[in-house]
């Protein structure tokens, strides 16, 4: 393990002379809010009349002036990007590929997994912004286009009015003053611009912590002895070794043979070297094809692309040529990537270093996320040590929360990070590492930033303040985030002090769970309802179910929000692997209310309609309409996406505009 020094970078501007939500529906309208980017939105990334940069001549130097810069557009950045937007904070995304996700993207092509495990942790799938993301991706890709999946990623970026997103474009630099940066440098060479982008906030969610080494925030790499932290996984002595990377590849059946030729430059792979690695399919693999945990995973990206394709064309050669898997003859690889899924490299140090022992049993103040996933350690040699199993792994007993203390620099004011690069031993990472974590924590400090930019405060400040904590972690649970353990306690949310009535309920599922705080049910082993939290009741065709808040006096109401069931018990995520894809629907989760109409008595007694949704799929969703006094609120539910039963999890009730005050 090594401990990584700071880096000046601030003579680099001297020499270069160099902008709330779930989903939002108004009155009668199905559909989120959106927008089109104008031609303004894109002169503003190139106007025509920047000027040349002094240190490069042929590049245009442009400044951008914002609130949050988000630096990486994998799952985290994306989540940070869009969850600070949502909140009021003008943003720029910078990405250095050509489409967002990072490794979840077509160019790599691995699955999304986190807190629940694929299927080893029913019930306990994320949720808030990758929940919808994946519920999208469900609906609108049922032929598992990867693709489609990038396409999803741009359209929910390019769609909020507060983002300003940068493609290929790399940071490479950044100015810092008294320990808060106060200028980011980066570059588009597709574009030749140079881009000074100036902000209060700034996320790193690069994975590589590029944007915090240019910053001079303290990190470490490698892994920890065990005596430092007293942690069981951790090797003996430290080492500035890490996880590898992997190339992934898919492959198709076909009507006829399909012969393989390997390049004269890939491996020869033996019998032997599977003994771990046991082949049951090859559509889609392998996350074994591991290499350079022992290298440097950043400076030796080269090698390891060539050392993992070697492998890869190694491994596919075995299948088709050596005679052991006679059932591949018609089968032809389609894909094989290109670049190196990273697994680790840098971890930022915060003002709290996540453990092993956090995993197994910790609980914090400032949690402002899950986890779930096994801590899961890798040979750092990978598929060049066949005679060790490819993983071993040690599974925290429940999910474990993630502070906010974890998640920002301790010695830069104002970064936050999110992703494989947060403040996280070795043993910690390997388990926090995973794409809907890494995507759940951006969610939290995308909400964090526009929180202590609309405050004026560090996110250190913001981590002391308890006010301040509560409010962030309420924020959170509004927007559907889970955080353990964490209920409902908004006190402008104006349904906690109504009485519920219903036209039936369905066992346990009780009318008056919808105020009791929980946004989910808690489940068991299996995945069922140990605790449950929402309401349920039959609905067919030609009778509705229906549920109404009633209150003593009329309430000004101008927002409703309801947040449906959408079958957290199954797993829900786009893969290649036919073995993954036993159990997953492709489709509209069939416990999702589909269509129904949300109606109000107003003070003086008359009936209005708020809004008629046909064909829902979210989970959560916003309406927002004239404010008036209401008596009552009902939701009438006419049909679900297959569910004999009609389920919602909670209903809250706001003036139009108002944010959470603690």
């Amino acid at each position: 393990m090594t401990m990584e020094a700071p880096v000046d970078r601030r003579d680099f501007f001297s020499q270069l002379g160099l902008g709330t939500y779930s989903l939002v529906v108004l009155a009668g309208e199905a559909e989120a809010q959106s927008r089109a980017p104008s031609p303004a939105d894109f002169d503003k990334i190139a106007p025509r009349d920047a000027g040349f940069a002094a240190a490069e001549r042929h590049m245009r130097e442009v400044l951008l002036e914002t609130d949050v810069l988000v630096a990486g557009g994998g799952l985290a950045g994306v989540c940070a990007a869009i969850a600070a937007a949502r909140h009021g904070a003008r943003v720029v995304l910078v990405q250095d590929r050509s489409r967002l996700g990072g490794n979840s993207s077509s160019e790599v092509k691995m699955h999304v997994v986190g807190a629940n495990q694929h299927t080893g942790r029913p019930g306990w799938r994320e949720g808030g912004l990758i929940e919808e993301l994946r519920l999208a991706d469900a609906v609108n890709n049922p032929q598992r286009s990867w693709e489609l999946w990038d396409l999803l990623l741009y359209d929910k970026v390019v769609s909020e009015p507060n983002i300003t997103l940068l493609l290929e474009t790399t940071v490479f630099s950044a100015n810092v003053k008294d320990g808060r940066i106060a200028e980011v440098a980066a570059r588009c060479d597709k574009s030749e611009h140079l881009y000074r982008i100036r902000a209060g906030v700034y996320c790193d969610c690069t994975g590589d912590s590029r944007l915090g080494l240019e910053a001079g925030a303290e990190m470490r790499s490698g892994r920890e002895g065990r005596a430092e932290l007293d942690e069981s996984l951790a090797p003996l002595q430290p080492e500035n070794r890490t996880l590898g990377s992997s190339i992934l590849f898919t492959s198709r059946l076909y009507h006829n043979p399909m012969p393989f030729t390997a390049p004269a430059w890939a491996r020869k792979i033996t019998k032997e070297q599977l003994k771990h690695r046991p082949v049951a399919s090859w559509e889609y693999g392998y996350w074994w094809i591991e290499w350079g945990g022992d290298h440097d995973v950043i400076g030796d990206n080269e090698r390891i692309r060539f050392e993992l394709l070697a492998i890869v064309m190694g491994v596919w050669d075995y299948i088709k040529n050596s005679g052991d898997f006679p059932d591949s003859r018609h089968w032809a690889m389609d894909w094989v990537g290109m670049m190196p899924g990273r697994r680790g490299s840098r971890r930022m140090l915060g003002d709290y270093l996540l453990k092993q022992q956090d995993l197994m049993q910790g609980s914090f103040p400032d949690a402002v996320a899950i986890g779930g996933w096994a801590m899961d350690g890798h040979p750092p040699e990978g598929f060049d040590r066949p005679d060790l199993p490819p993983n071993t792994v040690l599974r925290p007993p429940e999910v474990y929360e993630i502070p906010l203390r974890s998640l920002y620099s301790r010695n830069i004011s104002n970064l936050l990070m999110a992703g494989r690069n947060i403040s996280a031993s070795y043993v910690a990472f390997t388990s926090a590492r995973v794409m809907a974590t890494c995507a759940v924590e951006g969610q939290a400090i995308g909400t964090a930033a526009a929180q202590c930019r609309e405050a004026r405060v560090s996110p250190r400040e913001l981590a002391r303040d308890a006010g301040r904590m509560a409010k962030l972690r309420q924020t959170l649970l509004r927007d559907d985030q889970t955080i353990k353990g964490l209920t409902n306690q908004d006190p402008l949310d104006l349904a906690r002090r109504a009485r519920v009535t219903a036209s039936a309920e369905s066992g346990a599922a009780k009318a008056a769970l919808l105020l009791d705080g929980h946004v989910r049910d808690i489940p068991d082993e299996r995945g069922d309802a140990a605790e449950v939290h929402h309401w349920a009741a039959p609905v067919d065709e030609g009778r509705a179910a229906w549920v109404e808040l009633r209150w003593d006096r009329p309430q000004r109401i101008g927002e409703v929000q309801i947040t449906f069931d959408s079958g957290f018990k199954r797993q829900l995520t786009l893969t290649s692997q036919e073995a993954q894809n036993v159990n997953l629907l492709r489709a509209p989760q069939p416990e999702t209310v589909k269509d129904y109409t949300l109606l109000a008595q107003l003070a003086d007694g008359t009936q209005r309609r708020l809004a008629t949704v046909k064909n829902n799929f979210q989970r959560l969703k916003r309406h927002r309409f004239e404010a008036a006094e209401m008596q009552s609120v009902r939701i009438e539910v006419q049909a679900t996406n297959g569910d004999a039963l009609a389920r919602i999890f909670e209903i809250r009730c706001y003036e139009v505009g108002q944010t959470i005050s603690l």
